[in-house]
């Protein structure tokens, strides 16, 4: 089997990326010149230099390949100009899938998000549970809920996609770090003294690039599988943390409105500045409200592995201190 994975230099991407080879894939990986390959240095992967944004490299990267995994996203939730990240996420999802159409690709799977999938305090979000664009709380979640649409609208039109929802994935080799491993990151620096209480599904990450390879084999075209195991508190992660590094956790709740406001000051520096706040107003927005999620249909029709989310935060803890994202202590 020959596939190609759109983001393989990520955090999800690359361990999907070493997922696949370890099944006996041939993997080729679009990158970019600029792209940190560091997740992937040590796999014998073909790099084709390319972007979403240019279709001709697309036409190019879906050659001769039998599955095509597009898990490449701009995930930020600050962003200088909104229109690079929904030319990414939603016209450059939509130019790569037409492209590998063209090319006759037998199966896709493409990478979404559980932030496209509506739930409620009192209910957990299903398969059958869509957010439209009108509730969107932040640019990605947006551009997330539109290219998502885009790719329905595909299958409708005959299309051999699976859609995949992975929640909060957790674990080591998270490189850039992502919004969630800068938290964790934060934290083990000492600089998370308060913390915004919110709830989220939380996956292990190799369980996330686990599920990707079983949606090729086992999973139905024209089906949406969330990824997920976990629906626990902030507070009942950084606890995982405390154990896992020996650090106390932070205990200051901060009250929304103060959060809020802070989001606000940091968005007017940051627009000042050119620089992300520490404080993102769209992330505060998207923490407003519980993401919980109910992943049982990948668990019984994929056969999704379920991690116990202690053993994710050991090694994100361990992986950090281990490769000098962290000032203080040492690896217990």
């Amino acid at each position: 089997m020959h596939a190609l994975v759109t983001g393989a230099t990520g955090f999800v991407g690359g361990r999907l990326a070493r997922e696949l080879v370890a099944q006996g894939v041939t993997v080729r990986g679009l990158v970019r010149p600029t792209s940190d390959r560091r997740a992937v240095a040590d796999l014998p992967v073909e790099y084709l230099l390319g972007d979403l944004c240019d279709p001709q490299s697309l036409a190019q990267a879906v050659k001769e390949i039998d599955v095509l995994f597009h898990v490449a996203a701009d995930y930020r939730f600050w962003v200088p100009n909104p229109t690079t990240m929904h030319q990414a996420n939603v016209d450059g999802t939509v130019a790569l899938m037409r492209a590998a159409l063209d090319a006759g690709v037998p199966r896709i799977v493409y990478t979404s998000s559980t932030v496209t999938v509506d739930c409620s305090t009192s209910r957990l979000g299903t398969e059958d549970d869509f957010v439209s664009p009108r509730e969107c709380r932040s640019t990605y979640q947006l551009t997330k809920v539109l290219a998502e649409q885009a790719v329905w609208e595909l299958i409708r039109q005959g299309a051999p996609i699976t859609i995949l929802n992975p929640s909060t994935p957790i674990g080591a080799g998270d490189h850039r770090p992502t919004p969630t491993g800068q938290l964790i990151v934060d934290y083990l620096n000492g600089r998370l003294p308060a913390f915004l209480n919110t709830v989220l599904n939380w996956i292990a990450v190799e369980d996330v690039a686990k599920g990707h390879w079983l949606a090729a084999t086992k999973g139905r075209i024209g089906q949406r599988y969330i990824l997920g195991h976990a629906n626990l508190s902030l507070e009942q992660v950084l606890a995982m943390l405390s154990d896992a590094s020996g650090q106390p956790a932070p205990r200051i709740k901060i009250p929304y409105a103060l959060a809020y406001a802070a989001g606000i000051g940091g968005e007017v520096w940051g627009r000042l500045s050119g620089r992300r706040p520490q404080a993102a107003l769209e992330g505060i927005r998207m923490a407003a409200k519980p993401m919980q999620y109910d992943a049982s249909k990948a668990v019984q029709e994929l056969g999704l592995p379920q991690t116990p989310l202690r053993v994710a935060v050991a090694e994100a803890v361990h992986w950090y201190r281990a490769h000098g994202y962290v000032s203080k202590g040492g690896i217990r």
